[in-house]
């Protein structure tokens, strides 16, 4: 009996260490820039647009928080170029998954600012006979996101987020449509609403990170060797150990044309023996199976 529970033991004790291990593994995303429905003409302090100046403003809280890798947007925006899918200067959940495939992220994040600016109000009021009046003033903005699985070109889910930022008083500086840098910026109301639906778009992404696993690709093999991406980049060390698949024929949806993903085999498994490029991929050795080739899939 004690054999027994010592074994049980162990073997959860290998679980937990296999499980800190994998959980240090980031996963990758791409912000592509939000549309502009606002129509109020207001400008960032670098005379960007809302909804590039959100996008930027997601970008580097996701990079400031140290959890995924975040494709740099000059990348996004030459992949778009590149694959000619940004004519009509809208990215679609379809054309977002294009691109994340190609660049290798497991969500894209595309949106629209729908609100962005401030409103006024007053009441009036007497003291001692001389009028006077209570200004207010109210910042709103609001995003539709979308978070799109790029392996399946599915959107997994789509939110509104909206937040007002308020304050009143017997005056109040004028609504201003442009800043003089990011001081001004994220002083005023505006900039504090903002702050709060960036940090709201934050929680969401974490939200639908939790359900996408882990993914890599192979990226050369020579002999019984194995180049795979990402690296130490993504919390990939040497001693782990991940299987490899090989991606057979596709499965799209006959009535949205969409890729559903593609039937897949196991081909084997691999043990990382160091980190190469920077950290931005990784040598492995071949442990069991083989067959491997460029664009096999490594997961956990």
């Amino acid at each position: 009996m004690r054999r027994k529970i010592y074994f049980v033991v162990i073997l959860l004790g290998s679980l937990l260490v296999v499980t800190n291990s994998f959980s240090q593994l980031k996963k990758r995303i791409a912000v592509f820039t939000f549309e502009d429905k606002s129509s109020h003409g207001w400008r960032w302090w670098d005379g960007k647009p809302p909804g590039d100046g959100m996008a930027d403003m997601l970008t580097t809280t996701l990079v400031k928080s140290g959890k995924y890798i975040v494709i740099e947007r000059q990348a996004i925006a030459k992949m778009i170029q590149e694959q000619k899918l940004g004519q009509t200067g809208l990215v679609t959940a379809q054309s977002a998954s294009q691109v994340g495939k190609l660049l290798g992220v497991e969500l894209a994040v595309v949106g629209a600012v729908t609100e962005f600016g401030h409103a006024k109000g007053g009441t009036g009021g007497r003291i001692k006979g001389i009028g006077i009046g209570v200004k207010k003033q109210q910042a709103t903005v609001a995003v539709d996101v979308r978070f799109v699985n790029t392996t399946t070109g599915e959107i997994l889910a789509a939110e509104n987020v909206r937040k007002e930022k308020s304050k009143s008083g017997l005056s109040i500086s004028t609504s201003q449509f442009n800043f003089n840098n990011r001081n001004d910026f994220d002083n005023s109301l505006v900039g504090k609403a903002t702050r709060e639906a960036v940090d709201a778009i934050v929680d969401l992404i974490d939200a639908q990170m939790k359900q996408l696993p882990w993914e890599g690709k192979v990226i050369l093999v020579r002999g019984n060797t194995v180049f795979i991406k990402p690296g130490s980049d993504a919390g990939v060390k040497v001693g782990d150990i991940f299987s490899i698949y090989s991606k057979g024929e596709e499965l799209v949806d006959p009535d949205t044309g969409l890729s559903l993903g593609s039937v897949e085999t196991k081909v084997g498994s691999i043990e990382v023996t160091s980190i190469v490029t920077g950290g931005k991929a990784a040598q492995a050795s071949i442990k069991m199976g083989g067959g491997f080739k460029k664009g096999d899939l490594v997961r956990l």
